[in-house]
C-alpha cells in the first residue's frame, strides 16, 4: 500500500510520540510500548514547516496503561522528523502509568509537563506532584530522569503552591518541597 508523504510523516510522528511515552522505564509496563497510541482532542493542527503539532481541548493520550490528559499538548520535532519535546498544559495536566509487578498506578500532575526525548527527562512545573506507590513528592518543579530513575524536586520562592486536587493533601510551604513516605502496612 502506497502512503502519501503527508500521512507517512504523521505516522512517523505518532510512533515517535509513542517512543516518548514508553521511555519511562521504571514507570512503565513493559508491554505499554507495544500498544497502539490513541490521541483525542477537540482540535489538532500540524505544521510540517515548523515541525510542530498542537492538540487542543480536552486532550487525552492513551497507550497501554499510560494515560495523559491536559488542555493543550504541543509536540515539537527535529528537522529529521524525530521527536524532540512534548509540552502538556492543563489545570492540572495529568500522567498515570502502571509499573510492572504493581497494582498501584504511578501518578503525576502539574500545570505544565515537559517531556524531553533526547534527555530522557520529564519536568513537572507549577503545582507539581509525583506519587509512586508509598512515596509522594510535591513542589513547584520536579524533574524525573527516566533512565537513571532519579527525581529532583524544588520549591518555589516567588509563587505560592495551592493545595493538590487530591483530598486531604496539603501543599508544601512556599519555597519548600514536601515528601511523604507512607510506612508499609503491617501483616497480621
Amino acid at each position: 500500500m502506497y502512503m502519501q508523504p503527508y500521512h507517512l510523516k504523521n505516522l512517523i510522528r505518532i510512533c515517535a510520540l509513542g517512543a516518548l511515552l514508553a521511555c519511562g522505564q521504571t514507570w512503565a509496563l513493559t508491554t505499554d510500548k507495544d500498544q497502539p497510541i490513541e490521541i483525542e482532542a477537540d482540535s489538532a493542527e500540524l505544521d510540517d514547516k515548523e515541525g510542530v503539532t498542537i492538540y487542543e481541548g480536552n486532550v487525552v493520550v492513551t497507550q497501554g496503561s499510560i494515560r495523559m490528559t491536559g488542555n493543550k499538548m504541543t509536540v515539537h520535532y527535529t528537522g529529521d522528523n524525530e521527536l524532540d519535546t512534548v509540552v502538556l498544559n492543563g489545570h492540572p495536566a495529568t500522567y498515570r502509568q502502571l509499573p510492572d509487578k504493581s497494582e498501584v498506578y504511578d501518578e503525576a500532575e502539574a500545570l505544565q509537563m515537559e517531556f524531553y526525548q533526547a534527555k530522557n527527562l520529564i519536568v513537572l512545573i507549577n503545582k507539581a506532584r509525583v506519587k509512586q506507590k508509598d512515596v509522594q513528592f510535591t513542589g513547584d518543579r520536579i524533574e524525573y530522569d527516566t533512565v537513571q530513575s532519579k527525581i529532583k524536586a524544588r520549591g518555589s520562592i516567588t509563587q505560592p503552591i495551592e493545595s493538590s486536587t487530591e483530598a486531604g493533601a496539603e501543599a508544601p510551604e512556599q519555597g519548600r518541597v514536601k515528601i511523604i513516605i507512607t510506612p508499609p502496612k503491617k501483616k497480621e
